[in-house]
């Protein structure tokens, strides 16, 4: 396999070329370059900074069709969105698994009758093969009752999915340079020229180091920088405009607590609440000890870079969770926060709740292609990469097929572990009561973690080691020296931000100190 990350050239040593230059790192990038690199097309995708490291790693860590959004009549996008989830689930059972929802019904909002009309829509617009469908709940029997308030003593329980965000970005990079595409990380495209003959665009590593390459088209999968990047680095042939589209950038924060903040809660359902204000928030099962909840919807000023949870926000999320659970969550109960800040298509809605989360795709064949992405969630990243990659084939005027549909992510094949599959959940607890038996000397609890973050790539982490002292030394509890170089070597990872918040959700788990040790050993200093 070629290295993951190819060195960088400065201006003057190199002049590359390919057929399509994706800018930007997040999902819709990684898969759209997937896409393209699987269909022949020679791709290179550059990152400013990390995979994830915006708005793709700071979800709500969902595979949903969008439950809420049938209320504003996107029923097309929940279609699209459940017909997604079950293709997904199977492409990589490692990073993701159904998961069950609990609805507490609340009289005072939205009537009994509404929901049920609501959850029957949502079990019936897509075919299902995996996840079950919608029930009532008596919350006074079923344990998920334990963990909330008395008075909530009906409730609903439907399925969606779980998915480690980051990872997901990672493993569409990783499957883009398996097809033969180039992806290289901190690394800005600082201008692209558009001429009849094509693209060509100039390079800036971290290090300074500057190069320039040739495309014959142009995918603008910036995110929340979409619009700026056309604004300000794309620069026309003539005198077109290439921005016209403007972005709506809304801010969703996450806060996480610790389990014991929620006593009760011993069942692997996660819940949904409904609020005043007509939003909804979300509790999940969280890294084995913590409870996520989230997010808000603020509108945001400035540079999406900044963006960080404000003190009303976590007052917001503690309050409205606190109107479910027996015990209230506090601020003083958190330990962790994120935020992030969705890039959604302006369409005028005054409510940021509101404003569609479809994406649209425009395609520009004045002089050389130019494609550029508005909006998306992380559910139809596929299916949007799949129509993306099918019209810069078009623009390129060779169109080719389309492949992703039923293929696997990295490490999610675990039939040459377990054999034929039968259903993404088992299959998974399938695959880890393998790994125990082939590796007996990890402990359970590092043999589960390698198992969910790698899937059938665990045998390239451990590098052929037949006993823990093969793996180095201990840098941290549970992560060791071999894990590191595999993802120095083939996961982008260039610091320690990195490792414990992207690759993984180690961070959340060490001290400052422990923390800290992973920085020192590989000289690492950014911190974030």
């Amino acid at each position: 396999m070629p290295a993951a990350v190819p060195p960088i050239p400065c201006a003057g040593a190199h002049r590359g070329d390919c057929d399509v230059l994706v800018v930007g790192g997040g999902i819709n990038g990684c898969g759209i370059a997937r896409d393209l690199a699987g269909r022949g097309w020679r791709v290179l995708l550059v990152e400013a900074d990390d995979l994830a490291s915006h708005t793709s790693s700071s979800s709500t860590k969902l595979i949903h069709g969008g439950l809420r959004y049938l209320e504003y009549h996107e029923f097309a996008l929940v279609r699209k969105a459940l017909q997604e989830r079950e293709v997904l689930l199977k492409s990589a059972p490692h990073i993701m698994w159904p998961l069950r929802f609990v609805m507490p019904h609340d009289p005072g909002m939205r009537p009994a009758w509404l929901i049920r009309v609501g959850l029957f829509l949502y079990d019936h617009l897509a075919r299902r093969e995996v996840l079950p469908g919608s029930e009532g709940v008596d919350l006074r029997r079923h344990p998920a009752g334990a963990v909330l308030k008395p008075a909530f003593t009906q409730g609903f329980i439907y399925s969606d999915g779980w998915v480690d965000d980051a990872r997901l970005v990672l493993l569409n990079a990783l499957d883009a340079v398996d097809h033969g595409a180039t992806v290289l990380t901190r690394t800005r495209c600082t201008q692209a020229q558009r001429s009849p003959q094509g693209w060509t665009a100039r390079l800036r590593d971290a290090d300074g180091c500057e190069r320039e390459v040739r495309a014959r088209a142009l995918v603008n999968a910036a995110g929340p920088w979409a619009e700026s990047f056309l604004r300000t680095n794309a620069r026309p042939a003539g005198s077109e405009t290439l921005a016209t589209k403007s972005l709506r950038l809304v801010k969703g924060s996450h806060i996480v607590v610790p389990r014991s903040a929620t006593p009760g809660w011993d069942h692997d359902h996660a819940y949904i609440f409904q609020n005043p204000d007509k939003r909804i928030i979300f509790a999940i099962p969280y890294e084995g000890d913590f409870t996520l909840i989230g997010t808000t919807d603020q509108e945001l000023q400035g540079d999406p870079r900044n963006a960080r949870i404000g003190e009303d926000e976590i007052a917001y999320l503690c309050a409205q969770a606190s109107r479910y659970f027996r015990q209230p969550i506090t601020p003083a109960d958190v330990a962790w926060t994120y935020a992030g800040v969705r890039p959604l298509l302006d369409d005028a809605s005054g409510n940021p709740s509101a404003v569609t989360r479809d994406y649209l795709l425009e395609t520009n064949t004045e002089a050389a292609p130019l494609l550029s992405v508005w909006g998306g969630k992380i559910t139809t990243f596929r299916k949007l990469a799949e129509d993306a990659a099918a019209d810069v084939g078009r623009m390129l005027g060779e169109a080719r097929k389309p492949w992703t549909e039923g293929a696997y992510l990295p490490g999610g094949d675990l039939r040459p572990w377990i054999g034929e599959p039968r259903r993404p959940d088992i299959d998974f607890e399938r695959f880890v009561s393998v790994v125990c038996q082939r590796y007996p000397w990890l402990t359970a609890g590092l043999a589960q973690r390698l198992a969910r973050a790698y899937g059938s790539r665990l045998d390239r982490v451990l590098g052929g080691a037949r006993h823990l002292s093969e793996l180095g030394a201990e840098v941290a509890p549970g992560l060791y020296e071999a894990e590191l170089r595999y993802l120095q070597r083939e996961e982008w990872a260039r610091s320690a931000d990195d490792v414990l918040w992207r690759r993984s959700k180690l961070g959340l788990h060490f001290s400052n100190e422990e923390r800290e040790r992973v920085a020192r050993w590989a000289g690492w200093t950014e911190k974030k």
